[in-house]
């Protein structure tokens, strides 16, 4: 099979090749999946890199998240046939044409959606309930500020949102991703700097109440400044390559929350809730209440271009390796 193979770390991306390689032998518990679509993800460019916290020594194949149709089987699976139409993924492994992955990593595609959107959807919603549901517990009614809101993960947060019926106001770093967000339903759209005065006018000075945070650096540090008494600041990752430094005296003075969400992380520590978070972003997406928008499909031979993409910033929603 052919995969899109790191042999080397490097920040440039430049120790990626498209190589063919050996079909391994199922193990038991595991299935063999003919990919159809896979998703570029921020991860899969650090653990190229080498910054992520999980940093596998090279060789190993790109890709987070895919979705296809399984081919073969382990003999201890159970449910789960040849010809099923499967989402799943682990940390490696998704940009190949074949993938083999444990039954338990994988599970249905909701009927009627397809393998692109089945592969672009689970890391960037499932992030965004955790963030919003679990971690945020946010209520209908009031008012969510998601930055970086043309990413995968940002958009992920404005379609929740809209689903649980919050005000949405969405930040982006040029007029393009802001003319794209008025037209997805974004309620408001703001420049991703100098938003703290517009957020407090939107609110008639209360702030935010949910402040979703997937860039950090100088977003995070005009964020603490807008967000309302007993907000909730969730702290989703650092795009921007810098981590904020939060003023403890502000979090005293607003009364509001610092929340770190790690979306993976929390269905190990509570795997019960995370079957069910898996469930209700499902259920969201069968009947048409999410709308994963995919910007650009590459295939395997340019999957590195993919990750490229993301890395200059050049995506509005999510970008899919088709093998």
């Amino acid at each position: 099979m052919r995969a899109l193979v790191c042999r080397t770390l490097a920040e440039t991306l430049d120790g990626l090749k498209v190589e063919e390689l050996e079909l391994p032998a199922l193990t038991p518990e595991q299935v063999r999946i003919k990919v159809g679509a896979a998703a570029a993800n921020f991860p899969d460019i650090l653990m190229a890199q080498g910054k992520y916290h999980f940093r596998p020594d090279p060789p190993f194949i790109i890709g987070g998240e895919c979705a296809g149709e399984v081919v073969a089987v382990g003999e201890d699976v159970r449910g789960i046939a040849p010809g099923d139409r499967v989402v799943g993924g682990d940390l490696t492994g998704g940009f190949a044409q074949y993938r083999h992955l444990a039954q338990s990593r994988v599970r249905p595609i909701p009927k009627g959606v397809d393998f692109a959107t089945a592969a672009a959807f689970t890391t960037a919603y499932l992030t965004a309930y955790v963030s919003l549901v679990r971690r945020g517990e946010i209520e209908r009614g009031e008012t969510l500020l998601v930055h970086g809101a043309a990413g995968g993960v940002g958009l992920a947060a404005v379609d929740l949102g809209r689903a649980l019926g919050v005000r949405v106001i969405a930040t982006a770093s040029s007029e393009d991703k802001r003319a794209f967000l008025r037209d997805y339903g974004a309620d408001h759209v703001l420049p991703s700097s100098g938003f703290r005065d517009a957020v407090k006018d939107l609110t008639r000075g209360r702030g935010a109440d949910v402040i979703y945070d997937p860039v950090g650096g100088d977003v995070f540090d005009e964020s603490v400044r807008c967000i309302a008494f007993g907000g909730r600041l969730l702290v989703v990752g650092f795009a921007s390559g810098r981590i904020g430094q939060l003023p403890s005296n502000l979090a005293l003075i607003k009364g509001f929350s610092l929340v770190g969400v790690r979306a993976g992380e929390y269905s190990r520590h509570y795997p019960e809730k995370g079957r069910q978070n898996l469930a209700a972003i499902d259920d969201l997406l069968g009947e048409g209440k999410f709308r994963p928008h995919i910007c650009a499909r590459f295939g395997l031979e340019e999957a590195a271009d993919a990750l490229k993409m993301l890395q200059t910033r050049k995506a509005i929603g999510k970008v899919i390796v088709e093998p």
